[in-house]
C-alpha cells in the first residue's frame, strides 16, 4: 500500500506525517494541537538525473529519530517578522496557495529558508533581488546563532545586507500528523533548486548523515530496507520523480489540500492509510 508504515516490533504504532515511531499508546486523552512547520526539497542535477538532498536523523530523537527526511523544522514565532527583507511572491500569494493567513504564510516561508540554512547550510537569499549567495561559508557564526535562537532570520539578513529570495521556493504540499500522535505538525512542503556555487552539508546535530539521491534511488533504498521513509517523504519522492526533471517540477501548478493520514489496526499491526486508500473512510 502506498505510503504505508508497518508497526515496529516493540508494539508501538507507527508515525504518520512527519513523526517517528512513537513509544506511547495510540489514543491520547486529547488530540494535540499541531505546530506549524516547513520542509524544503532541495533539487540539483546529478550524473544520473535530478537528485534530492536527504538527511538521516539521529536515532533516538523525540521526533523522526532514524528516519530519512528532507531539511525542515518548526516555525519560530519570530519567523513572522514583517520587517524581513523579501523579494518574490508576497505573503498574500503564499497565503492563497497554502490556505492560511498572510502572517502565517510569511512565517512558513521564513521558516523554510531558515531551517534549510540551519540544517544544510544552503541559503536562499542574496545581496539583492536578482542574485543569490554563492558561498555560505562566511556565515558560519550566524548559522550557529540561528540554531541557538540567539538571532532571528530577519536580524541575520539585515545584519548581512541580504534579501530573502521567496521566488526560489515553490509550494508543493501540506501534510498533517495523524490525530493519534502526541507530537503533531502541520507541515508545508516546498521545492527549491540548489543555488549555484553552494553546497549542502551534514553539519547539524540532528542528522547522522546526509546525501544526494535521485528520487528513484531513494525509494529503492527504502524498499530494500536501507532507509526508513515517512509517508510524506515517500509520496513527495514519487511525485518529484514523476515530473521527470527539475524545471518541470518547479513549473508544475499544484492544488494544495491538507493531507491527514490515519492510523488503523490491521491483523495486530498499526498501519498508516492515506486519503483515497482502502480503509481510510472507515478509520476514525
Amino acid at each position: 500500500m502506498t505510503g504505508m508504515v508497518r508497526r515496529p516490533e516493540n508494539g508501538s504504532p507507527p508515525s504518520g506525517a512527519d513523526a517517528t515511531d512513537p513509544k506511547h499508546a495510540p489514543e491520547p486523552a486529547e488530540v494535540a494541537v499541531p505546530k506549524d512547520a516547513a520542509t524544503v526539497v532541495l533539487l540539483r542535477e546529478g550524473p544520473r538525473g535530478p537528485e534530492v538532498f536527504l538527511q538521516r536523523r539521529v536515532t533516538g530523537m523525540a521526533f523522526a529519530g532514524g528516519m530519512t527526511v528532507f531539511p525542515g523544522g518548526g516555525v519560530d514565532p519570530r519567523d513572522a517578522d514583517a520587517s524581513v527583507s523579501w523579494t518574490g511572491p508576497d505573503a498574500g500569494w503564499w497565503a492563497h496557495r497554502f490556505g492560511c493567513s498572510a502572517e502565517q504564510a510569511r512565517a512558513l516561508v521564513c521558516a523554510a529558508v531558515r531551517e534549510t540554512f540551519e540544517e544544510s547550510g544552503v541559503l536562499l537569499a542574496g545581496p539583492d533581488a536578482g542574485s543569490v549567495v554563492a558561498d555560505t561559508g562566511a556565515y558560519g557564526t550566524a548559522r550557529a546563532a540561528l540554531i541557538s535562537r540567539e538571532v532571528s532570520l530577519a536580524a541575520f539578513l539585515a545584519e548581512e545586507g541580504l534579501v530573502l529570495r521567496a521566488d526560489l521556493l515553490r509550494p508543493w504540499s501540506n501534510w498533517l500528523t495523524p490525530e493519534a500522535e502526541p507530537r503533531r505538525y502541520d507541515t508545508r512542503f516546498f521545492l527549491a533548486a540548489m543555488p549555484g556555487g553552494q553546497r549542502a552539508d551534514a553539519r547539524t546535530t540532528e542528522a547522522a548523515e546526509a546525501y544526494w539521491r535521485t528520487p528513484a534511488e531513494a525509494l529503492a533504498d527504502a524498499d530494500a530496507g536501507r532507509s526508513r521513509l515517512l509517508p510524506p517523504t515517500r509520496t513527495t519522492l514519487a511525485e518529484v520523480d514523476a515530473c521527470g526533471g527539475i524545471e518541470a517540477a518547479l513549473a508544475v501548478e499544484r492544488g494544495i489540500a491538507k493531507v491527514l493520514p490515519k492510523l488503523v489496526r490491521v491483523d495486530d499491526r498499526w498501519e498508516v492509510v492515506l486519503p483515497g486508500e482502502p480503509g481510510y473512510q472507515e478509520a476514525r
